[in-house]
């Protein structure tokens, strides 16, 4: 997939106000609308164009977009980033139009909290919805953790400019990814005497240097050496409840997945916890190394490739 450089696709610069991209789309879009134009590669052009004002006239996408940009450049191989739009706060939903490939990558998927009841414009205020990234670890215990979230504002000039709030946030015991937090009165303000929008906060667990997570279960690769995989017996591993001591049975293969039940995350109905082996070879790296390996090649008579028939 290759990046999309929209302020080209308009014909503006990166400074240009929202009244600077409102003035450009429609100038293009009555120059390259279907209806008008019958040149060949026309209508591909109107959805470009259309494509492009989705982001750059929607402020809070605008934001969002300047973030991940910087330093691509149009057509350049492009894959965004993980968590790419976690701590954007936004106020409305997705558009119900097909565009690109490069624009469902980003903006596509439905984060925001639409079954929520979408914006309010009469007296309340509308809800905000916001991706934030939480430790595994929190999930195990709970915890109250300062979450700094940005939200873009258009200027008097017409600028985009991004402002961040820091909201102290309850982290309940046992939350899963895309679950959701809500924040009363977080959201836009009301009008008159209406009263604030709410904030629903998407949770997604931040990388962990060990665990990943499959709902509520939790996986941990275990190196274990030849040996321990061969005759068995018991190791150390770490898990988020603390270091436990884990059998590993004789002859264990690689990708053997060892069940912890219950030890996943904590709920009415707890998650599992698996350790999935991982077989280390301690590297042939002396003369002393080599020979161990010799004489495991003469003495074993292992082929690992017999039942492929070659």
């Amino acid at each position: 997939m290759q990046y999309k450089d929209y302020y080209s696709v308009l014909g503006i610069t990166k400074d240009a106000t929202q009244d600077d991209v409102k003035r450009a789309y429609r100038k293009l879009a009555r120059k390259f609308h279907p209806d008008l134009n019958k040149e060949k590669g026309a209508e591909e052009r109107f959805k470009e164009i259309g494509e492009a004002n989705e982001v750059l006239g929607d402020p809070e996408k605008r934001a969002a977009y300047d973030q991940l940009g910087a330093g691509y450049h149009p057509g350049q191989d492009f894959q965004p980033p993980p968590d790419w739009d976690a701590g954007f706060e936004y106020s409305g939903g997705r558009s119900e139009t097909a565009f690109s490939d490069f624009f469902e990558q980003l903006f596509g998927r439905s984060r925001r909290a639409e079954q929520a009841g979408g914006p309010q414009f009469n007296v309340g205020g509308q809800d905000h919805h916001a991706r934030i990234l939480i430790d595994l670890e929190d999930a195990f215990a709970g915890a109250t953790r300062a979450i700094q979230l940005k939200m873009p504002k258009v200027t008097e000039d017409g600028r985009v400019i991004t402002e961040q709030r820091t909201l102290n946030v309850n982290i309940p015991k046992g939350v899963q990814p895309g679950q959701h937090i809500r924040l009363k009165g977080q959201g836009a303000p009301g009008l008159g005497q209406g009263r604030s929008g709410d904030l629903y906060l998407e949770v997604e667990f931040a990388r962990h240097r060990l665990y990943r997570v499959e709902g509520k279960d939790v996986y941990l690769d275990l190196p274990i050496a030849p040996w321990e995989a061969a005759l068995g017996g018991k190791v150390k591993a770490p898990t988020p409840y603390g270091v436990v001591d884990i059998t590993i049975p004789e002859n264990s293969a690689q990708g053997r997945k060892l069940r912890l039940k219950g030890k996943g995350i904590p709920g009415k109905t707890p998650g599992d916890f698996y350790a999935v082996v991982k077989i280390s070879l301690p590297p042939a790296r002396d003369e002393n190394s080599r020979q161990v390996y010799q004489r495991m090649a003469r003495e074993l008579a292992f082929d690992p490739r017999a039942k492929l028939g070659v």
